[in-house]
């Protein structure tokens, strides 16, 4: 019998949704998401997730050798199925549209369970501030490969700046 890849207590099934602050890295932290094309398809296959209803992204920053997600899992799904989902489609993809052959991930990942309010709003300022602490740009809005770009853009179609 194969044992499980994290610690896990035998039993502790959620009974509800349960939000995660998750960040993972490319191989060897090789900048791999620098493109538009990777980092574009990674957010691609992020609302692709969100729009089959397999789980809520919040927020995220895709970063050139990491990315940092904020979502909810239904209690359906374990936190490692959610990051095995994006991993794994991603994967697929930059090889299958954009001709990638080698490896893109590091394996594992790690996660926060956001259990309050508070938290919730310090990883929300943490995912937008990477960019900005990186040096890419002054403010996360900027960033076009960041949740807050696009709501910067949805706020200013709608004009509400």
């Amino acid at each position: 019998m194969a044992r499980p890849s994290r610690k896990s207590i035998s039993g502790a099934v959620p009974s509800g949704p349960i939000t995660y602050f998750v960040s993972t890295a490319t191989a060897g932290r090789r900048a791999l998401l620098q493109s538009e094309a990777m980092a574009s398809l990674f957010i691609d296959v992020l609302r692709s997730y969100t729009a089959q209803g397999e789980f809520k992204v919040h927020e995220f920053v895709v970063m050139r050798n990491h990315v940092h997600v904020l979502l909810t899992v239904p209690a359906r799904m374990t936190i490692e199925k959610a990051i095995q989902l994006i991993k794994g489609k991603f994967s697929f993809r930059a090889k299958k549209d954009l001709g990638f052959e080698w490896e893109i991930w590091q394996k594992g990942f790690s996660d926060v369970r956001i259990t309050s309010r508070e938290s919730y709003v310090r990883h929300v300022e943490y995912i937008y501030e990477n960019p900005v602490k990186a040096g890419y740009v002054r403010s996360a809005g900027e960033y076009p490969y960041c949740s807050a770009y696009f709501r910067r853009l949805k706020q200013t179609k709608t004009g509400n700046s």
